[in-house]
């Protein structure tokens, strides 16, 4: 079961799975992030606040069958919370990628974030952490009564993962987050609507991708 979904996670802090206790990437968390650790959180590998959490697909449950499938599906079928799939995309892991992909993106339609190693898969976490503290802070700072919308600074941290997609360098992740505002309407958009913002051979790279 997913028994993770009433669980509030302050600012700053993670919720870890008990099992990743004592792997590489818990220990490059510690002194990042507050991380604790909670058995019985059920499909979720890590609890991030704003009711955002991670299922990480490591290169051992690629290898290892489909379970890992299983459990993405029952997460999506049982869940109101924000999923991002994280997985290790390795030499030896490569060959399953595009058919995750395909499950995670096209069917289930959730977020999917390829790292190298658990230490990628860590940066990632901590990034994705500080983007939720700096969120927060803006919407309490924000009038409501204010008249017109400023444009918002890009955040660094979603900077740092548009650039992660081939062919998009830092002018085209501005380009992008100017027009789709954030990285959840970017993954829904067609390839007509990135053509728009970035020309045709880029937007055909950051479709497929």
């Amino acid at each position: 079961p997913v028994t993770a979904g009433s669980i509030v996670v302050p600012l700053g802090h993670v919720v870890g799975n008990e099992k990743w206790r004592g792997s590489e990437l818990a220990q490059r968390l510690q002194g990042k992030v507050r991380l604790i650790f909670e058995d019985g959180l059920g499909l979720v590998d890590f609890h991030l606040p704003n009711r955002t959490c991670i299922l990480l697909i490591s290169e051992a449950d690629l290898v290892a069958g489909d379970e890992f499938k299983r459990r993405l599906v029952r997460f999506r079928n049982a869940s109101s919370l924000r999923g991002i799939v994280i997985i290790e995309k390795t030499p030896i892991s490569d060959q399953y990628y595009l058919g995750v992909q395909k499950l995670v993106v096209l069917e289930l339609g959730m977020v999917l974030l390829p790292v190298a190693n658990q230490g990628e898969a860590s940066q990632l976490i901590i990034q994705l952490v500080s983007f939720c503290v700096r969120e927060q802070s803006r919407d309490r700072g924000s009038n409501a009564f204010a008249g017109g919308q400023r444009a918002r600074p890009a955040e660094p941290a979603v900077l740092q993962a548009l650039q992660r997609i081939p062919a998009v360098g830092r002018t085209k992740a501005l380009l992008l987050l100017q027009r789709f505002g954030s990285i959840h309407r970017l993954c829904n958009a067609d390839s007509h609507e990135l053509e728009q913002a970035v020309g045709q051979t880029a937007a055909q790279q950051i479709y497929s991708f």
